[in-house]
């Protein structure tokens, strides 16, 4: 497998940075980082589980995912919750469309390039893993505003 496509996936992600202002990933940043904690947690989970399987790891004890969490996925998280976020229909919807994307179809690439394959875990399976996750980030980005409007106004 190419570790230049995995490491250039991570970096293209990161580039596209420079084109959102600095108070939108300031206001974003705290729903990226709990996705980013949790999909941490659900790859310790998966290893043990062995839902899937990364035939590339960075490193001894890292994990294969490491690269899609902390790019596509970080940033991605940023760039759906500026143009979605206080419209839940079209966060729902934009994610539904980019998971099942990233299941059904970038998944099948990454099996062929040699990255990762399921294993005891089905498309469909992995699909409303992927929608828990969806409805878990907005809820929290939810909470976190409002906790941090209220911290504000106490202020």
């Amino acid at each position: 497998m190419n570790r230049n496509i995995i490491f250039l996936m991570t970096l293209l992600s990161w580039i596209s940075m420079v084109f959102l202002k600095p108070k939108t990933v300031k206001r974003y940043i705290p729903g990226a980082l709990f996705m980013t904690v949790f999909l941490i947690t659900e790859g310790m989970l998966a290893e043990k589980k062995i839902w899937w399987w990364f035939h590339y790891n960075i490193k001894r004890n890292f994990l294969g995912e490491l690269p899609l969490i902390v790019g596509p996925f970080f940033v991605g998280s940023i760039w759906i919750l500026k143009y979605t976020f206080e419209n839940f229909k079209l966060y729902l919807l934009t994610n539904l469309i980019v998971d099942n994307l990233f299941v059904y179809v970038l998944l099948n690439w990454f099996k062929k390039i040699g990255y990762v394959s399921l294993v005891r875990l089905t498309k469909p399976q992995l699909s409303l893993i992927f929608l828990i996750k969806t409805v878990s980030m907005y809820a929290f980005q939810l909470f976190y505003e409002k906790m941090f409007k209220l911290q504000q106004a106490d202020s």
